[in-house]
């Protein structure tokens, strides 16, 4: 029990570490020795657990930004359940932003997961393939589903995909570049300006889906 519990504590040290410095560097910016030194472990440890830097690369990915997207996933479901209706484009939009901007991660967490997709999708590889299977498709075709349910005119697939990516790419933006936003607004980025964000969100989102004003939602 206690050497499984030992092995648990490395193996969580190195991937901790090797997110920080993936994040920071990229794959190819970083080195196993980088790693090991930050992990305050040695060479045979990685070997141990992950075989070598490319198996650790994509576990980054498998045990750590995979679950944190699902976990945003979740949340939009929770609290599109919340929204009084919930079948409406302004509830399936005021869900998704809320989830992202009201989410669970820390500074830290956010800053990490953001480099991370952004390194990854600027030259796509195998990690992008488990993010797109695991996260963004099933996001996209979930999206899709609930919007074609609560959208009363026909829409082609193309541009409620367009549509949807259009609001996604918004979101993120507000999420990730809040110190961006906070220089330009002048407004700190608290409770109350995230709800303002929010409600920028769903006016914008609509007008692209073609539906005109928010709903009233309670």
């Amino acid at each position: 029990m206690k050497q499984k519990n030992k092995d648990a504590i490395v193996k969580e040290r190195i991937l901790n570490n090797a997110e920080s410095l993936f994040a920071q560097k990229g794959f190819r910016g970083v080195t196993v020795r980088e790693i090991i030194n930050a992990a305050n472990c040695n060479l045979s440890a990685v070997n141990y657990y992950f075989g070598n830097k490319k198996n650790l690369y994509l576990e980054v990915f498998r045990a750590r930004l995979i679950p944190r997207s699902q976990s945003m996933c979740e949340r939009f479901k929770k609290f599109l359940g919340q929204r009084q209706p919930s079948d409406s484009p302004a509830a399936v939009v005021e869900a998704l932003a809320q989830a992202f901007l009201e989410g669970p991660l820390s500074d830290d967490e956010r800053r990490c997961h953001y480099q991370l997709m952004v390194r990854e999708m600027s030259q796509p590889g195998e990690a992008f393939d488990l993010v797109f299977e695991h996260v963004m498709q099933p996001l996209l075709q979930d999206l899709s589903r609930r919007l074609r349910l609560v959208i009363t005119e026909e829409i082609e697939e193309e541009r409620l995909i367009l549509n949807i990516e259009s609001i996604l790419g918004m979101i993120i933006h507000f999420n990730y570049f809040r110190s961006v936003i906070t220089r330009f607004t002048g407004h700190a980025y608290d409770s109350s300006f995230k709800k303002r964000l929010i409600e920028h969100i769903i006016d914008f989102s609509l007008y692209g889906l073609g539906v005109g004003k928010k709903e009233v939602l309670t």
